[in-house]
């Protein structure tokens, strides 16, 4: 066992099974959409009132009324405006490409194309999309990922985030199983853990689980 799969074993043992995103591509990306600027809670919440109507397909949103679309995504908190319209984008690429599920779990480079149309996924939704929902191996870097990653140790610090992550994803990477599930489990474990203990100005070191093994953790609490 890799030194990262034992820091995620300490993980699973201190959180408990998580929830997982969508495994539906539409699904998953009404889940990215509403995720942004929202907390889990509201994001839920939001996503719960869609299934209700339901809007849960590209042609059931396309067909639903405005406004119980409105009152919907407008639970998920700010920001509603711009959240509508990237749906309203998201709905007619796929129903022009009713395939677009089969292409994401084919080949890379035609996946990540047809992704990159897509608004409010950026690298990392994409990742997450082809991770999730389409079964690639690839391992999403988000903020959280990143800066649980670095205090550990793994990848360059580096000032631009895009070849931050990068670095942090070949790093873990060389340490992970060749799996999904093992790449899955990473992502959630690490990302859960950057935002619910590891968090950017005042991280929890005393009570963390990885803490006998992070250079960053070991640092913190020397100087407390």
């Amino acid at each position: 066992m890799s030194r990262l799969e034992t820091l995620l074993k300490a993980l699973r043992s201190f959180y408990g099974a998580l929830p997982t995103p969508p495994r539906d591509p539409f699904t998953l990306f009404v889940w990215e959409v509403l995720s942004v600027h929202a907390t889990p809670r509201k994001r839920d919440a939001a996503l719960a009132a869609l299934k209700r109507i339901p809007a849960m397909t590209p042609d059931a949103m396309w067909r639903a009324p405005q406004k119980k679309l409105e009152q919907c995504v407008t639970l998920a908190g700010p920001y509603a405006e711009n959240r509508l319209q990237a749906l309203r984008t998201g709905v007619d690429l796929f129903r022009r490409s009713p395939n677009l599920p089969s292409v994401i779990r084919g080949p890379l480079p035609a996946a990540r194309r047809a992704l990159k149309p897509f608004p409010q996924l950026g690298e990392t939704g994409a990742h997450r999309m082809l991770l999730f929902a389409a079964d690639h191996p690839i391992l999403p870097v988000d903020a959280r990922v990143s800066r649980v990653s670095r205090r550990l140790g793994y990848g360059d610090a580096v000032d631009n985030f895009k070849k931050q992550s990068r670095s942090v994803q070949d790093a873990l990477t060389r340490e992970l199983p060749a799996s999904v599930d093992a790449y899955r489990q990473a992502f959630l474990y690490l990302s859960h853990h950057g935002g619910a203990t590891c968090t950017e100005s005042d991280p929890h070191c005393v009570i963390c689980p990885l803490l006998a093994d992070c250079p960053e953790g070991q640092k913190r609490t020397l100087h407390r």
